[in-house]
Parts: C-alpha cells; sequence; structure tokens
C-alpha cells in the first residue's frame, strides 16, 4: 500500500470522467444531429401558459414559499418516523417497548408544537392578504366638542 492512499480515489476519478465524456457526447450529439424548426410560437415567451404581464419587480406573497419550507420540514419529520417503527420491533424483543413509544411520544408532540405555532403564526391561511394580516392603526380620539 502506497503511503498517500491516492489509489483509493481512482476509481472515483474514473467514474467522474466517464460522467463528463457521456454528458458531452450526449450535449455534442444533440447539437449536431437534432431537429432545428424555429417558428413563431416557438419563439415567444412561455410562463405557466398565460402571456406575461406587469413588471417583474412587483412584490407578492412569500407564504407559497412558506407553504412550501413547512411542508418540507413536516415531510422529513414524518420520515423519521418509519425507522422508529421497524426498531420498535427490537425494542419490544428486548422489553423496552413503554420506552421506544414514549419516546416517540415526545417527538410527536414537539412537531405538533411546531405545527400548533405554525397555524397561529397564520403560515397555512391562504386567504388572508397582507392588509387584512396586519394591525389596524390605533384610532384617533375625536376632539372635544365634536359628534361621532
Amino acid at each position: 500500500m502506497s503511503g498517500s492512499g491516492l489509489h483509493t480515489y481512482g476509481p472515483l476519478v474514473l467514474h467522474l470522467l466517464v460522467a463528463a465524456i457521456l454528458a458531452g457526447l450526449i450535449s455534442t450529439l444533440s447539437v449536431l444531429i437534432g431537429w432545428r424548426r424555429p417558428n413563431r410560437a416557438k419563439q415567444q415567451a412561455y410562463e405557466c401558459g398565460m402571456e406575461p404581464t406587469g413588471d417583474a419587480r412587483e412584490p407578492f406573497s412569500v407564504k407559497f414559499y412558506l407553504v412550501a419550507m413547512v411542508f418540507i420540514l413536516f415531510d422529513v419529520e414524518a420520515v423519521f418516523l418509519y425507522p422508529w417503527a421497524i426498531i420498535l420491533k427490537d425494542l419490544k424483543a428486548h422489553g423496552q417497548a413503554l420506552f421506544g413509544i414514549s419516546e416517540m411520544f415526545v417527538y410527536i408532540g414537539i412537531v405538533l408544537v411546531g405545527f400548533w405555532y405554525i397555524w397561529k403564526k397564520g403560515v397555512l391561511d391562504w386567504g388572508l392578504t397582507i392588509t387584512q394580516t396586519q394591525t389596524p392603526r390605533a384610532r384617533v380620539a375625536p376632539a372635544l366638542g365634536s359628534e361621532v
């Protein structure tokens, strides 16, 4: 065995070389033998099947991104339930099933606290607009002697 240990990276370098050559070859063949028949319809801007209108710098609600992040977060947390379900069988065999179940109830409790928090923050309320979620300004008291 050599002192540097670089020979162990040979398969990785070979794999990267083959992947790079294959990607380049497929891209080159696509350019060389691919059909190009441009027409007016193909050259138009396409975005969700609609003509783009308005300014691209227009502000919009970030609720879509928040819901997507929350979905990913809870999806990842739900994935942790599968290994626990498999381990529970081994815990039952060793007489520690109560420990495994109580551990999972703590985990699910933490997830539910997070879910309750985002629910109370209004992340899941798509019907509300930005103006509806803002707190109204304090009303100024009418001047003395004026009618309400």
